[in-house]
């Protein structure tokens, strides 16, 4: 099976998206809400979340498919998608208006950016053999 490494972390990645974004939808259908966050808090929060997924999973996926196709070493895959995984997963959980620096927000954000300096350098490595 072509990307195996990938879609290990792709999937339950994948059921994180949904879940965030159910989380958006039915928030914005109680408040009746449909573009925006029309001020509130939560919501915003909630958007916010859904929001930094996006911004982070899709690019270090990308990258980790160019470096399995590339025949990356495996366990640098592993430890980018799992940096990936747990960065996402406990994330949501620390990004609150309330305390910026909450500490779950700074590990989720550095498991993120460790996950794709991981990766980039696997990309490097495998294509240009640097």
């Amino acid at each position: 099976m072509l990307f195996q490494v990938t879609a290990l972390y792709a999937l339950p990645l994948a059921i994180l998206f949904l879940v965030l974004w159910f989380r958006v939808t039915t928030t914005r259908s109680n408040l009746k809400v449909s573009i925006g966050d029309a001020g509130d808090t939560g919501l915003h929060e909630k958007i916010r979340q859904h929001g930094n997924f996006v911004e982070w999973a899709p690019i270090v996926l990308i990258l980790m498919i160019i470096a399995e196709g590339n025949k990356a070493d495996a366990i640098w895959l592993h430890v980018s998608g799992a940096l990936l995984l747990i960065g996402r997963l406990i994330h949501p959980f620390g990004l609150t208006a309330a305390n910026p620096a909450h500490p779950l927000r700074i590990i989720g954000n550095t498991s993120s950016l460790l996950a794709t300096l991981t990766v980039m350098v696997c990309v490097v490595v495998t294509s240009f053999g640097l």
